[in-house]
């Protein structure tokens, strides 16, 4: 068996980084694409390695000969690669086709060995390996049926978004027998090429065999598709983005590929089939009914403008029953805490450990910290009291149920502590963002006009991302009986902060309230089990939560370093670890509570690692 790997392509995409050598020349961490594609390649026992050049081929050739590859290379020259595209890169190279078997490959890729392997240990002769078809993914898909016989290839020009939960990605690594290449792909890409031109893709030549197959014109020309397992990595680098996410995938040291995870802030559906513990949504909201009907409205939304602050505040208003003068929305709470902050004279009272973007926003000598001092982090209204009635500070923030430990305040006691806030001068800032979590007969939001005029110095925030389970939409709230207050805060956000989408969001979603109070019961029953099945786990010690997320503590001689760095390079699984959070002192991670598999995907996980 021999390999052929098509690299005549400029790979205008990825810009400076190709303006003097070809593509498959750009490093991803400490080594080129064609280096890495190569060695795997000469692991194989194959009998050459055919490379199609092209753009910038002999400093490619240059490079090749520098890597004491064993296996024979020869090398196939398109001396048009501007202006032809990768079929007529194959059609250079089809006398070699007709030699021997071949693996196929394009040379922008990179990927874990074993996706080979699970190729060549196939018996089936007439291979495409093939991904179940992600957001992130560009390019060729094909259907197949249930006996991965490949139906039909979808190019850009057939691809319809409505389809795609049917559809898989080709990898763009094929293995073709001898017998195949002679009898049927050869003598069409030979035709193709003549007919409809150079400046195609050599995928379409596959497209017509299973055309003329399935019209029962050729004789045993099958192509099936071998998938892409769980676990075996890979990607296609197109352009810069591309590459940022192949260098956080395939990073050699596990600790670095951590920084970069963590790095991200988000993103992770770019991710192949990773669970991401990490950030906290709602997994049951929202229904499909609410999705559906913004989908309907999509092509109207993305072409016209939001309206502007002050409409957009009216409509939060309306859901949470306030005045539009009591309510601010922001681009997601981030937004509105940034600006808050900034309103702020003098120290600010912080429970700690806690979600640092507030303190992040002053500086350090202006945060004067309390710190619970058990074993669960844990606090009342009265520890509060007690802590900062001796303190000079201006405000005083409560995250309500805290982040990362899941305290819980209630409702009477918040009220309670807000007006002795009043009492003695300052303000009580309230995050409830994850409020609706918690496990309570009745919501026990504070975002009531009553409260807001009964506390005239509370001011309350909340992020619509984590319980409404829309952070890609980008919305929060705050909202104070101090009109001047926000006011102030209104002049300073754009007056279209909040997009369309946002926008049409709050239009509809009063209508789903039975919807998302079904979605809390379903949520709050599923996460009583997964704290039940955490309990049992050895080596790990649950603290008791009223949020989305459980902290736990790590024990048994494991860190929370080392348990975040293995579940993340053997799982896929991302959680938080908060050792080196302020305030923790000890070994501690978060875990995001998702749906019923997805919990129980990481509960096996953690039994495998800690349970020895």
């Amino acid at each position: 068996m021999q390999a052929i790997i098509l690299a005549a392509g400029m790979g205008k995409r990825l810009k400076d980084l190709t303006q003097d050598v070809t593509k498959c020349m750009i490093k991803v961490n400490d080594a080129t694409l064609i280096e890495r594609m190569l060695g795997q390649l000469d692991n194989l026992n194959l009998s050459r390695i055919v490379i199609v050049v092209g753009y910038q081929a002999q400093k490619l050739i240059d490079f090749i000969d520098t890597l004491n590859i064993r296996t024979p290379i020869i090398y196939v020259t398109n001396d048009i690669y501007d202006t032809t595209n990768n079929i007529y890169s194959l059609y250079l190279a089809r006398e070699c086709l007709l030699q021997e078997d071949t693996l196929l490959l394009e040379s922008d890729l990179i990927f874990e060995s074993k996706i080979l392997d699970h190729l060549l240990e196939d018996p089936y002769p007439n291979l495409a390996l093939v991904a179940k078809y992600e957001s992130w993914m560009d390019g060729t898909a094909v259907t197949i049926n249930g006996s991965n016989e490949i139906l039909d290839f979808i190019d850009k020009r057939h691809f319809k978004f409505a389809d795609v939960s049917n559809y898989y990605k080709t990898v763009n690594i094929y293995k073709f027998s001898k017998e195949f290449s002679s009898k049927y792909y050869v003598p069409l890409l030979e035709s193709y090429s003549s007919v409809l031109g150079r400046n195609e893709y050599y995928e379409q030549v596959l497209r017509i065999i299973i055309l003329l197959n399935r019209a029962e014109v050729l004789e045993e020309a099958v192509v099936k598709a071998t998938k892409v397992l769980p676990g075996e990595a890979w990607y296609e680098i197109d352009d810069l983005a591309d590459l940022d996410i192949a260098e956080s995938i395939f990073t050699p040291s596990i600790s670095d590929k951590l920084v970069k995870f963590q790095s991200r802030y988000g993103g992770y559906w770019r991710y192949p089939q990773m669970l991401d513990f990490c950030y906290l949504v709602n997994p049951y909201y929202p229904p499909r009914q609410l999705i559906d009907e913004m989908k309907a409205y999509f092509e109207r939304l993305i072409r016209e403008y939001p309206s502007g602050l002050d409409v957009n505040c009216l409509l939060a208003a309306k859901y949470f029953g306030l005045p539009k003068e009591k309510i601010i929305v922001g681009n997601g709470a981030s937004e509105l805490i940034k600006s808050l902050m900034e309103k702020f004279v003098g120290s600010v009272g912080i429970v700690i450990p806690t979600f640092e973007e507030y303190p992040n926003r002053k500086d350090h000598e202006a945060v004067i910290r309390y710190t619970p001092e058990n074993e669960n982090f844990a606090y009342t209204a009265d520890d509060l009291i007690d802590f900062f009635g001796t303190k000079s500070i201006s405000a005083l923030l409560l995250i309500n149920p805290d982040n990362p430990t899941g305290n819980y305040i209630p409702k009477m006691d918040v009220v309670r502590l807000a007006k002795w806030a009043e009492d003695i001068g300052i303000r009580l800032i309230v995050d409830e963002s994850f409020v609706d979590f918690a496990d309570t007969i009745e919501p026990e939001t504070l975002l009531d006009n009553t409260v807001l005029q009964e506390c005239p110095g509370l001011i309350v925030v909340k992020s619509i991302s984590k319980s409404f389970g829309v952070p890609g939409i980008r919305l929060g709230v705050l909202a104070a009986n101090d009109t001047e207050l926000i006011a102030n805060m209104k002049k300073d956000v754009s007056i279209w902060n909040i997009n369309s989408f946002g926008e049409f969001y709050m239009q509809i979603w009063e209508k789903y309230q039975k919807d998302y109070a079904y979605a809390m019961q379903r949520f709050k029953a599923d996460r009583a089990v997964y704290i039940e099945e955490l309990k049992k786990i050895k080596n790990l010690r649950v603290i008791p939560t009223q949020a989305n997320y459980v902290m736990c503590e790590v024990l048994g001689g494991h860190t929370a370093k080392s348990l975040t760095e293995v579940l993340l390079d053997k799982y896929n699984i991302f959680i938080k670890d908060l050792s080196t959070k302020d305030g923790i002192n000890g070994e501690y991670v978060r875990l995001a509570v998702r749906n019923t598999e997805d919990n129980l995907a990481i509960i096996r996980a953690l039994n495998e690692i800690l349970g020895n």
